[in-house]
């Protein structure tokens, strides 16, 4: 019940009683049936009273249990901003600090009695607080500014990258009166955008590198094989015209030269290859082909260098259809690769090659040798570019390192994996899986 009822009730009360009584002296006769009259009213007013009552009770404990409900409201707003992980300050419009949470003094290494009171540009490096001043005089202008990125400085003068978010708080009439501010540090965040810009650079950095050290090598291939193939051209016609006119001396210096540059146009020549997969200027030609007779002929062609070595070459095939589409020139050259390798460092023992067939998509090629092995520590290597196990065995195997990088290059060209098994001074495995029907992007 309203209050004002209530009074109004009292005061009607009290009217009534001040109108008996004038009665009553206007006409003593008349007492009796007026006091009888004067008690009713009184019975009256006093039941109206006591309904009064009981609503003004039934009120005051709704109002009691509203005002218990607000208190629990406030309290827990209190502890949500008090505990809160993130700093969370209340200000003027002024930027005078009202109000901060427990975070908000940890952030800026100071007690939350020493915090209220002082302005917020206090915590702001000298330099930059002329920029925060003016930054504060536009967010009159804004509901809300978010993520706006600046440093700050605790007490004791460590500065810090903080991240604020700014509520703008307006009277009835939209004047702004005050702000709420979230604090976060991001220094953490800083940092690690700062080193992945660093590896973002230093990958475009090596790009930049691999692209010129791709195109230095693909002109400098260009330019040695036009002489080099002058001078394979004039020792082979001088082998071919005056073979038998020479002295074994001079013939056998006239081969060197033929044999060496033969060796050094192969070396072009795979060096070519590495800078085509590079730069992604090779293209497969693909036609259908008979795997099993590829593989054959290719073992073959290499045997002679496994009998050199007194090593075994054992070619196995286990496939139904030996039917695939693939680039057999490039095929040939991945099974080259791996074989003439295997042989290469393989002194006692053997070379073991199957042909699998995996499903009905896929088959698999394996070469096996029972050589030198590779450690486990540098199998996740043995693909890169100008690699070696031993740098000592460039001079005693001869080759640039390029041959397993261009054999992964053109197994991935083809859609394929390959992956190497291998255990040092027991030898390696070398697996390629291919699609039966490689196509181009």
């Amino acid at each position: 019940m309203n209050p004002d009822k209530f009074g109004q009730q009292i005061k009607e009360v009290s009217q009534r009683s001040q109108l008996l009584q004038n009665r009553v002296s206007e006409s003593p006769l008349r007492q009796e049936n007026l006091l009888s009259q004067a008690f009713e009213e009184l019975s009256t007013a006093l039941e109206e009273l006591r309904v009064a009552e009981e609503e003004l009770r039934a009120q005051n404990e709704q109002l009691a249990i509203a005002q218990e409900q607000v208190e629990a409201e406030r309290l827990r707003y209190q502890e949500l901003f008090e505990f809160a992980p993130d700093g969370y300050f209340v200000t003027d419009t002024y930027g005078k600090i009202l109000e901060a949470n427990r975070a908000a003094a940890i952030l800026l290494n100071i007690s939350k009695k020493f915090l209220i009171g002082k302005p917020l540009s206090n915590f702001i490096p000298q330099e930059e607080r002329s920029a925060f001043r003016e930054q504060l005089l536009r967010l009159c202008d804004l509901e809300r500014l978010q993520e706006w990125e600046i440093r700050l400085e605790q007490r004791k003068g460590h500065i810090f990258d903080a991240s604020l978010n700014v509520t703008t708080v307006r009277d009835r009439e939209g004047k702004p009166t005050a702000w709420r501010w979230l604090v976060r540090d991001i220094t953490a965040r800083k940092q690690a955008e700062e080193k992945l810009r660093a590896i973002q650079l230093q990958n475009m950095q090596l790009q930049e590198v691999a692209r010129i050290k791709t195109q230095i090598m693909s002109v400098l291939s260009h330019e040695l094989r036009t002489p080099l193939n002058s001078i394979l051209g004039f020792s082979q016609l001088l082998l071919r015209r005056y073979y038998h006119l020479f002295p074994p001396e001079l013939r056998d210096m006239v081969e060197r030269i033929a044999n060496s540059g033969k060796h050094l146009l192969a070396l072009i020549e795979t060096i070519l290859d590495f800078s085509r997969l590079e730069t992604d200027r090779l293209e497969l030609k693909l036609q259908e082909l008979n795997i099993v007779e590829l593989v054959t002929a290719t073992t073959e062609e290499l045997r002679c260098l496994a009998e050199q070595k007194n090593l075994t070459l054992v070619l196995h095939s286990n496939l139904q259809n030996p039917r695939i589409i693939n680039d057999p020139i490039r095929l040939q050259q991945v099974l080259v690769n791996l074989v003439s390798n295997a042989i290469k460092f393989t002194d006692t023992g053997g070379v073991f090659v199957e042909v699998q067939q995996l499903n009905h998509n896929r088959v698999a090629l394996m070469v096996k040798d029972t050589g030198i092995g590779i450690p486990e520590s540098e199998l996740t290597n043995i693909f890169g570019e100008f690699w070696q196990v031993d740098r000592s065995t460039t001079r005693k195997h001869g080759g640039v390192g390029l041959g397993l990088a261009i054999v992964d290059k053109l197994v991935r060209l083809m859609r394929g994996t390959i992956t190497v098994e291998s255990k040092l001074g027991e030898g390696s495995t070398f697996r390629v899986e291919l699609p039966r029907e490689v196509s181009q992007l």
